[in-house]
């Protein structure tokens, strides 16, 4: 479920969390379902066991995962991931309005495409 590119120049672990991200947006894991142990992911990934411990505190500091003591580490609500997927997205779309900027896009470009995806929203 999980694949890595250890050829990237992206730290394993940050793969890793984009990873987890990516499977909990999509509907892959859901809030509740428990993650692997970091030593059962580590040996299935080829991966030192620090790195996905390192992993894991990382999604838990931003809220996408919780850790319960002796239990294991489990996706976390449905309002906890929306809220960092929400911010993820939103850093996103910053980053391509800057982009559009730097090319010469006009803001009502920008808004005019806004608008009309948020029209369509309703169909």
């Amino acid at each position: 479920m999980i694949t890595l590119d250890m050829h990237s120049r992206v730290p394993i672990y940050e793969q890793l969390c984009q990873r987890v991200t990516e499977l909990v947006a999509a509907g892959a894991l859901e809030p509740g379902d428990q993650l692997p142990s970091v030593r059962l992911l580590a040996r299935d990934l080829g991966v030192n066991p620090n790195t996905v411990n390192k992993a894991y505190q990382e999604l838990e500091r931003k809220g996408v995962i919780c850790s319960v003591a002796g239990k294991g580490s489990f996706v976390s609500t449905a309002q906890e991931v929306s809220i960092v997927l929400q911010k993820k997205l939103l850093e996103e779309y910053g980053g391509i309005c800057q982009a559009c900027k730097k090319v010469g896009i006009q803001s009502s470009a920008l808004a005019a495409i806004l608008e009309q995806t948020f029209a369509q929203e309703g169909e």
